[in-house]
């Protein structure tokens, strides 16, 4: 006679082992659709520079040595779970008391696996820390939630050219010292077509190298949650001939032009800012609206935060010496359109959650002359 709190007992084991098997299943299935991107714009196996190479050459033999050892473990657990799966009710297992050979097998396979992949890691470890002699160096600094960047003289690197924001220019084919650090929190960096990721930790430098085997954009962002808008603090690598880096230099060193008012010359003594700038008159049909937007800048607040050569020494804010001449702006999250910075003057927080940047309830008119002087800094 069967008994009936078995059959339940046994029918209720069933459909736990099923709904188990759907959501292991539906699991697997979420996680590799969440990985199918067409074109990554991130992805730590398209290499393109010397560093990410070394780290492919050591990610592929150990990742494929884990598949192998996933597969035999995972046959081992199914052959025995059917070769010694219970025939019967009543049958219990034959009991065994260890078996020396397997023992020492388990153990000294893995000790042997573990220290072949030891060498090459420790390898990779010292290749990492050799640094070029006679680099250009680039002062990389973290804030929240952007990143600051400084070009320093090569043959003086504690002397700083310029400073910019966001995006990071290098010559092709040529190696850069990048020399971390972070003012608030911490912070991590990471191209991962370039290399791995580095922390940026306030009150230290910690240093990488950066090359690109090809001309072109290599994306990234902090990699150590920051705070409010981690997930907006992104960066550009923009790799370029050793002629468009030269332009890009210069272009960067220059002073901006700046409109001719009445009060630029007052107003550069008065912050204190050198007067190095060149003044011009934009075409006349922007003229007005063009120097309106630079007394806006030095009246309303901007200029206590943000630097231009020239005109102000703010040191909270991105540099704005060449703002146009770069293709995105707060953290790498809007492209650098007109449209996009009419968005972001209307109510920084609104569009960058955490945004040290405040709303300072500026009017239509006032964010249209703001641009068209924005404009002008190329």
């Amino acid at each position: 006679m069967t008994n009936p709190i078995r059959t339940v007992a046994r029918s209720a084991g069933t459909n736990w082992a099923r709904t188990l098997k759907l959501v292991v299943i539906a699991g697997a299935g979420i996680a590799l659709l969440s990985g199918c991107v067409a074109h990554p714009l991130q992805s730590t196996l398209k290499a393109h520079g010397e560093y990410a190479h070394l780290e492919n050459s050591l990610f592929f033999p150990v990742f494929w040595i884990a598949v192998a050892v996933f597969f035999l473990i995972f046959g081992l657990v199914a052959y025995c779970a059917v070769r010694f799966r219970a025939r019967s009710e009543d049958e219990a297992p034959r009991q065994v008391h260890g078996n020396t050979k397997a023992e020492l097998t388990w153990t000294i396979l893995p000790a042997l696996l573990l220290a072949a992949i030891a060498v090459p890691t420790v390898k990779f470890v010292f290749d990492l820390n050799k640094f070029p002699s006679n680099a250009m160096t680039i002062n990389v600094t973290g804030h929240r939630w952007w990143w600051q960047v400084g070009y320093t003289e090569p043959t003086a690197p504690t002397t700083t050219l310029f400073t910019t924001a966001t995006e990071i220019h290098i010559p092709v084919k040529t190696k850069v010292i990048i020399d971390l650090t972070s003012v608030d929190v911490i912070h991590n960096f990471w191209v991962p077509e370039l290399a791995g990721k580095l922390y940026a930790i306030p009150g230290r430098h910690n240093r990488m190298v950066l090359e690109a085997d090809d001309v072109g954009t290599y994306y990234g962002q902090c990699a150590e949650f920051c705070g409010t808008s981690h997930a907006n603090m992104r960066l550009q690598v923009i790799a370029q001939t050793p002629d468009q880096f030269a332009a890009w230099m210069a272009n960067q060193e220059a002073p901006p032009i700046l409109p001719v008012t009445a009060s630029t010359t007052a107003s550069s003594t008065a912050t204190g800012a050198s007067s190095t700038s060149t003044t011009t008159s934009p075409p006349s049909a922007q003229a007005a609206l063009v120097a309106a937007g630079f007394n806006d800048f030095k009246t309303i607040g901007c200029a206590g935060c943000h630097t231009i050569e020239g005109v102000s020494v703010g040191v909270v804010g991105p540099d704005l010496t060449h703002f146009k001449s770069r293709s995105t702006f707060a953290g790498s999250i809007f492209a650098n359109t007109d449209p996009n910075l009419a968005l972001w003057l209307a109510d920084p927080p609104a569009q960058k959650p955490g945004s040290v940047m405040p709303d300072l309830k500026l009017s239509a008119t006032q964010i249209s002359q703001l641009i068209a002087f924005l404009d002008t800094l190329k």
